[in-house]
């Protein structure tokens, strides 16, 4: 199905990177209105949804710094009603998570700038089996792994 550009597979889960969140949690951010009508879209098709902690913990950080303490509150609410409600699978970081996400740091000697928190998330996806992510950080595209990215 396309989506505003973006192929969305029937029922193929999605990642949500940090940017996702980001970009629907924050008005001002340039394509706020469009990620969040494929979010709204992801959970109307009952598409699987996937994030992590330590994606959120990123989430949190940001978004208290770009909108008022009122509306982060509410907006970051509002991501762990979802997990409460099983909208959304939140993934804890284990320590296998951890180090497999170390390897890949030690491996990918070519990609500095890739943060570890990425790192991780690629771990996850890849035991997951989730090939989409939301997000417009290219580094998903550099490891070589397939992944594609929505929007």
């Amino acid at each position: 199905m396309n989506f505003m550009g973006a192929m969305i597979p029937m029922f193929e889960p999605v990642f949500i990177d940090t940017w996702g969140w980001i970009a629907m949690g924050y008005r001002k951010e340039p394509r706020h209105k469009e990620v969040k009508e494929l979010y709204q879209s992801l959970r109307a098709r009952h598409i699987p949804v996937y994030t992590s902690d330590y994606i959120l913990d990123e989430v949190i950080t940001l978004l208290f710094r770009r909108e008022s303490f009122k509306e982060a509150v509410q907006f970051f609410q509002a991501i762990l009603d979802s997990a409460n409600q099983g909208y959304l699978s939140l993934v804890r970081i284990t320590p296998e998570y951890f180090a497999e996400a170390w390897d890949l740091r030690r491996r990918f000697t070519d990609k500095p700038l890739i943060s570890f928190t990425d790192l991780s998330s690629i771990v996850v996806m890849r035991d997951l089996q989730i090939m989409q992510v939301l997000t417009e950080d290219e580094h998903f595209l550099k490891v070589g792994m397939g992944f594609q990215l929505l929007p």
